[in-house]
């Protein structure tokens, strides 16, 4: 019986102590705070840049600013779409530009759903107050335009563009819109199909890059940013693994 008592004794001090070390192990540090680490209440967004568009050289304004997908595009959506298929996906927003639209309804078709288009999630209106039917050459000059993209390359910000959305304007715009769908889905996935500036800008906003384009997302790439509580975490950028397949590497920029 002695016997018996001691290893009572012995098993209740064991049980006390796995769950005083359970209990130390779920109090949250200051990373998991930050990073929103093993929490299943977050809101988790996935920033997916639109296929490649039909683009040609010397486009008029109108043109350029709403093409369609090209053939590699419509391939680069269906495979973002087949990769979600499987998982779980609660709603899908998209901009409204072509491109960005029947992207984000090649994820959404797996789900039964339709793509919400939120206006503010287009790409920033470079270009937007020159004529329609001309092109930047033929609205500007071949010297403002090349200083134009010269100063892109070096200074990274929507600003250096005439006649064009500011960079405070397109900022404004799209974070507020993502901000918005964050506060209307807690603790859901969504899928946001939208444009490489409009990727830029939020998650450059939940990191604090002073460039409008710090990074250039590749054709369909997915970002994930989690939210909860006032936080945003940046998971993952930039992610291709869709496009490299038996069928063959869909990569494009």
């Amino acid at each position: 019986m002695a016997h018996d008592s001691e290893d009572q004794t012995a098993n209740e001090a064991i049980i006390e102590k796995v769950e005083a070390e359970a209990t130390r192990q779920r109090s949250p540090g200051p990373f998991d705070i930050a990073f929103l680490s093993d929490r299943a209440d977050i809101t988790e967004l996935l920033l997916v840049r639109h296929g490649q568009q039909e683009i040609t050289d010397n486009m008029k304004v109108g043109e350029f600013t709403d093409p369609p997908l090209s053939a590699l595009g419509e391939s680069q959506a269906r495979l973002v779409g087949m990769r979600f298929s499987t998982e779980r996906i609660d709603h899908v927003y998209a901009s409204p530009l072509k491109r960005a639209h029947e992207t984000g309804i090649q994820i959404a078709r797996h789900h039964r759903l339709e793509p919400v288009i939120i206006d503010d999630l287009q790409e920033v209106g470079l270009f937007r107050d020159l004529p329609q039917d001309k092109t930047p050459l033929e609205a500007i000059g071949r010297y403002p335009l090349m200083g134009t993209r010269q100063r892109m390359v070096q200074e990274k910000s929507w600003d250096v563009y005439p006649f064009s959305e500011s960079s405070h304007e397109f900022r404004k715009r799209v974070i507020n819109s993502i901000e918005g769908i964050i506060a209307s889905h807690p603790g859901e996935r969504v899928a946001i199909a939208c444009h490489g500036g409009v990727i830029n800008a939020y998650i450059g906003h939940v990191i604090g890059s002073k460039y409008d384009m710090f990074f250039r997302p590749a054709h369909t790439s997915v970002s994930v940013v989690g939210a909860a509580d006032g936080i945003r975490a940046l998971y993952s950028l930039n992610d291709i693994t869709h496009l490299r397949n038996a069928e063959g590497d869909f990569h494009s920029l």
